[in-house]
C-alpha cells in the first residue's frame, strides 16, 4: 500500500539566485559593489542634519502635531486667506531688506536714492514694485481674512483673544503702510502724509500726542523721515512678527471652526432627532 504524498506547502521560499560565471574558467565572479550616487549622498546628509537638529530641539512632536492635526469637514479656499496674508508679510520683509541696502533716510537724499533703486540698481525696479504692490495686496488679504473670520463666526468663544490680536494686526498693517508711504519723499507722499498726520491730530485726548510722536516734533522737519523709517523698518514689523506668532499658536491650540452651513445642517439634524 502506497502512502499518500505529504501536502505541498502553500508558500515556498524562492531559491537564491545562482552566482554568475566569470568567463570560460567557471569561477564565480565577485559581487559588484554599487557606489552611492550624489543624490543618495545628499539625502543621507540631509537626514543626518535633520536628525542632529531634532535630537537637540525635540521639534518632531510639534511638527507632527502641526501637520496631522484634525480639521473640520467643509474646509475650503476661504481658510487659506490667513496663510496668504502671512506670505505677503514675508514677501514685504524680504523685499524691504533689499531696499534698505540702498535707501538713505535723509530729506536731501531720500528721493535720489529711491530713484537710483528704480533706474540703476540691478532688478531694483522689480523689487521695489513687489514691495509697493505687495503692501496693497497684504492690506486687501488681511481685510478678506477678517471678513471670513467674522462671517464664519470664528471670533466667538473660545477665540475672542485671537480676534483681538487680529484687529491689532490690522491696525499695525495700516500703520506700516502709512509710515512707508512717506519714504520715497516726493510731493505726493509728503503731502499725503501731512494730511494723514493732521487727521490723527484731530483725535480725542491722544490725537495731538500721537501726531507729535509721528512728526518727531510740532512740525514736519528733517527728523520726521528718520522717525517714519525707524517705525517702518524696526518697530512695526517686530510687533507684527510677535503677534503673528501668538496668533498662530492660538490657531493651533484652539483649532479652526467649521463652515456655518455645516453648523446649520448639524442643528437641523439634532432638531429632527428631538
Amino acid at each position: 500500500m502506497r502512502l499518500p504524498a505529504p501536502p505541498r506547502p502553500r508558500f515556498l521560499r524562492p531559491a537564491p539566485p545562482r552566482p554568475g560565471r566569470n568567463g570560460a574558467n567557471g569561477r564565480n565572479a565577485a559581487p559588484e559593489t554599487q557606489k552611492p550616487t550624489a543624490k543618495d549622498t545628499a539625502v543621507e546628509g540631509a537626514a543626518s542634519a535633520i536628525g542632529w537638529l531634532d535630537e537637540r530641539t525635540g521639534a518632531t512632536p510639534f511638527v507632527r502635531y502641526m501637520l496631522y492635526r484634525k480639521v473640520p469637514k467643509g474646509v475650503n479656499w476661504f481658510y487659506t486667506l490667513g496663510s496668504a496674508t502671512l506670505f505677503a508679510f514675508l514677501s514685504q520683509a524680504v523685499t524691504g531688506v533689499f531696499l534698505a541696502m540702498y535707501y538713505e533716510p535723509d530729506p536731501t537724499r531720500a528721493y535720489e536714492s529711491a530713484s537710483r533703486i528704480t533706474n540703476e540698481v540691478f532688478l531694483g525696479e522689480l523689487v521695489r514694485g513687489m514691495h509697493r504692490w505687495g503692501a496693497t495686496v497684504m492690506i486687501v488679504l488681511i481685510f478678506l481674512h477678517m471678513g471670513r473670520t467674522f462671517f464664519f463666526g470664528a471670533y466667538k468663544y473660545p477665540r475672542e483673544l485671537n480676534w483681538v490680536i487680529g484687529v491689532v494686526l490690522l491696525v499695525l498693517t495700516l500703520a506700516m503702510g502709512l509710515t512707508g508711504y512717506l519714504l520715497p519723499f516726493d510731493q505726493r507722499s509728503f503731502w499725503a502724509t501731512v494730511v494723514a498726520v493732521n487727521i490723527n491730530a484731530s483725535g480725542p485726548i491722544v490725537g495731538p500726542y500721537l501726531a507729535d510722536f509721528l512728526r518727531a516734533g510740532a512740525e514736519f522737519g528733517p527728523t520726521t523721515i528718520a522717525r517714519f523709517y525707524a517705525l517702518h523698518m524696526l518697530a512695526i514689523p517686530g510687533l507684527i512678527a510677535a503677534l503673528i506668532g501668538a496668533h498662530l499658536y492660538l490657531v493651533v491650540k484652539l483649532g479652526v471652526t467649521a463652515p456655518p452651513w455645516l453648523k446649520a445642517e448639524k442643528k437641523d439634524l439634532l432638531r429632527e432627532e428631538i
